[in-house]
C-alpha cells in the first residue's frame, strides 16, 4: 500500500505526486482516463512560464509564486530562456503603456532591439523583452513528469479510484465540482499551427484591444495561437469569432502568417474559483488541489509544494484554504 493516492494525471496531479515521491513518499497515481493526453485541460496549455506578464491582470501571488516554478520545472523537462516579447500595433500604443504599468521585469525596447530578438518582427517600432520569463512544451512536460514517476516506482492505474481510499489528493479539476461547489470552468481556445515561412524563437504576445494573441513557438515551423478566456461551459467547439480574431491577430505579427497551415484545434474548460487563485483543502478526510485557472504550469509546482507540506508536516501554506478546510 503506497503513502499517498493522487486522482488525476493532469499538470496538477503529476506535480503533486513528483512533488510527494521527491520527499521519499510512495504515491498511486488514478486516472480512468489513462495516461496525459487530449482529454486533459493541461494538454492545451501555452507552456509559457511567464509571471511577470501574467501580473498585468492577475494577483500577487501569480508574480511571486510563478517566479518558482521556472526553477522547479528546469530538473524535470526541457525549459527554454529566451524570454517574452511583448508588441502592439502602432494604433494600440495605449494597450503597450498600459500592460506596462501593470506590471514589471522588463525593458522597453524599439524596432532595432526587436529586429535583433525577433528578425520576423522588425516591422514593430515598440515592445517591452521580459528577458527573466521561459517557456516549456506542455506535452513533452506532461510525459516526462510521467515518465519520471514510473522509473521512481508509481504506479498509474487507469480506473475510478476505489472507495476508502486513505490519504487521498484530489487533483481532478473540473470533475471536482462535486464537492468543490464554488469551482467554474472558463472556456479556452487554441490553434496549432505550421508556419515553416515564420521563425520565432520565443513567446510572442501581440495587445490587441478585442483578443489578446500570444503565441509559442514549439520547433520545426509549429507555434500555439491562443488564447481565448471566455466566461461560459460550453466546451464543444470553437466559435468561428474566435478562430477569425485568433488567425487574424497572427497575421497581424506578421503576414506569413496567412499561409500557415492549421493542424489542431482546441477547446477546453480551465477550473477556476471565484478570485482565480489556486485553492488546497482539506474536506471530509482529502484533500483536494484546484483551480489552477489559467496558470497551471506556473502554479502547478507551488501547489504540488503546498500539499506535500500539508500532508506530510501539517504545515499550512498560502494556498490552504483555512475557511473551507
Amino acid at each position: 500500500m503506497s503513502d499517498f493516492s493522487v486522482i488525476g494525471a493532469g499538470v496538477a496531479g503529476l506535480a503533486v505526486a513528483t512533488e510527494l515521491v521527491a520527499r521519499g513518499a510512495t504515491v498511486d497515481v488514478y486516472d480512468p482516463a489513462g495516461p496525459p493526453g487530449p482529454h486533459g485541460c493541461s494538454w492545451w496549455a501555452g507552456g509559457m512560464l511567464a509571471p511577470w506578464c501574467e501580473y498585468e491582470n492577475a494577483e500577487e501571488p501569480v508574480l511571486r509564486l510563478g517566479q518558482e516554478a521556472i526553477g522547479w520545472w528546469a530538473g524535470k523537462t526541457d525549459v527554454t530562456y529566451a524570454g517574452t516579447l511583448v508588441v502592439a500595433n502602432a494604433r494600440d500604443l495605449p494597450d503597450l503603456r498600459r500592460f506596462s504599468r501593470r506590471t514589471e521585469g522588463f525593458a522597453d525596447v524599439g524596432r532595432g532591439e526587436i529586429a535583433e530578438l525577433e528578425p520576423d518582427l522588425g516591422a514593430f517600432g515598440k515592445g517591452l523583452y521580459f528577458e527573466k520569463e521561459a517557456h516549456l512544451d506542455p506535452r513533452k512536460a506532461l510525459a516526462d513528469l510521467h515518465a519520471g514517476l514510473v522509473e521512481k516506482g508509481v504506479t498509474f492505474h487507469q480506473v475510478a479510484a476505489p472507495e476508502g481510499l486513505e490519504n487521498t489528493i484530489d487533483c481532478r479539476g473540473l470533475s471536482a465540482r462535486d464537492v468543490l461547489t464554488d469551482l467554474r470552468g472558463v472556456k479556452g481556445e487554441m490553434l496549432v499551427i505550421h508556419a515553416p515561412d515564420v521563425a520565432l524563437i520565443r513567446p510572442v504576445r501581440l495587445l490587441h484591444p478585442r483578443l489578446p494573441l500570444y503565441i509559442v513557438p514549439r520547433g520545426d515551423g509549429v507555434y500555439m495561437l491562443g488564447a481565448t478566456m471566455i466566461e461560459s461551459e460550453d466546451s464543444g467547439r470553437i466559435t468561428a469569432r474566435s478562430m477569425l480574431e485568433l488567425l487574424s491577430a497572427a497575421y497581424a505579427l506578421n503576414p506569413a502568417f496567412g499561409e500557415a497551415e492549421v493542424l489542431e484545434i482546441g477547446v477546453d474548460l480551465r477550473p477556476a474559483f471565484p478570485d482565480n487563485l489556486p485553492r488546497i483543502r482539506r474536506i471530509g478526510g482529502r484533500v483536494y488541489a484546484n483551480g489552477l485557472y489559467r496558470h497551471g504550469y506556473l502554479l502547478a509546482p507551488s501547489m504540488a509544494r503546498g500539499v506535500a507540506d500539508l500532508v506530510l508536516d501539517n504545515k499550512h501554506s498560502e494556498m490552504v484554504d483555512e475557511d473551507r478546510a
